[in-house]
């Protein structure tokens, strides 16, 4: 569930980077997002040998806590995805707010 809810991030990402002509630095959430994606595939991957055929047949509770886990990293993700942002200040609207004081 955590890979399935961070590859949808990462396709949704990577379309609206690539059909927009911002500056707001949309590139580096898509990367933000594959990065968490490869994550998981390594993980399931990992499991999938340690458990076996089991991995497919998770409990409910299993499920709703790796759901939780996958918006938590979408959110983790769009959290320095805007600090990187309002570091680099790409329309310069926090120096001149800060300017103007």
């Amino acid at each position: 569930m955590t890979l399935l809810i961070t590859v949808i991030a990462a396709v949704v990402s990577t379309i609206v980077w690539y059909l927009s002509e911002s500056r707001l630095k949309l590139g580096m959430l898509s990367l933000i997002y594959w990065g968490a994606s490869l994550m998981w595939l390594v993980d399931a991957v990992a499991e999938y040998i340690e458990i076996g055929a089991g991995y497919f047949t998770p409990a409910a509770a299993d499920l709703l806590n790796d759901g939780f886990l996958g918006l938590s990293v979408v959110t983790l993700g769009l959290v320095i995805w805007l600090a990187a942002l309002l570091a680099k200040d790409p329309n310069g609207r926090i120096r001149s707010l800060l300017k103007s004081k």
